[in-house]
């Protein structure tokens, strides 16, 4: 009777253990993003990004740009498209739709008054959305749309 217990103790075990799926992927340590834009207009690109918003240079070289943001806590790099040491997968040119970036900010009014006052062209003036964040737009040279917020609850 006890081994009979057992068996079923241990079948219940198994089966509970196996059946039980995670399709899910396991990272141990740390994962960074870095979203990457090819494109043929690298010098306007770097020009944009580090008078506009205050970017760094992380690396470039002739055929691509890594960027950081003025804290350094997040990097976008841009890619000369058909460039013989990148792979097919990396090689055709950005069409300037589809993309956008978020960047989130202490002060959203401050950056939109020093944005307008360089003459970058705000392609969504400031406003306040009903689900709390107050929010403007603009766009890089390469056509990447910038939602530039200040998070808050509604």
């Amino acid at each position: 009777m006890k081994s009979i217990i057992t068996a079923i103790v241990l079948l219940f075990f198994c089966t509970n253990t196996f059946s039980q799926t995670d399709s899910s992927i396991k990272i141990n340590g740390k994962m960074k993003l870095n979203a990457g834009i090819v494109t043929n207009k690298l010098a306007e690109t770097k020009t944009f990004y580090t008078t506009v918003l205050g970017f760094g240079v992380t690396f470039e070289n002739e055929f691509y740009l890594l960027m950081h943001t003025p804290s350094k806590s997040a990097e976008i790099s841009f890619l000369v498209p058909n460039h013989p040491s990148q792979q097919p997968l990396f090689q055709k040119p950005f069409t300037g739709q589809g993309v956008y970036i978020t960047i989130e900010v202490d002060d959203v009014d401050k950056l939109y008054t020093e944005i307008k006052a360089k003459g970058i062209k705000i392609k969504i003036d400031i406003r306040n959305e009903a689900w709390g964040d107050r929010h403007f737009a603009i766009q890089d040279p390469n056509g990447v749309g910038i939602d530039i917020v200040k998070y808050s609850q509604p």
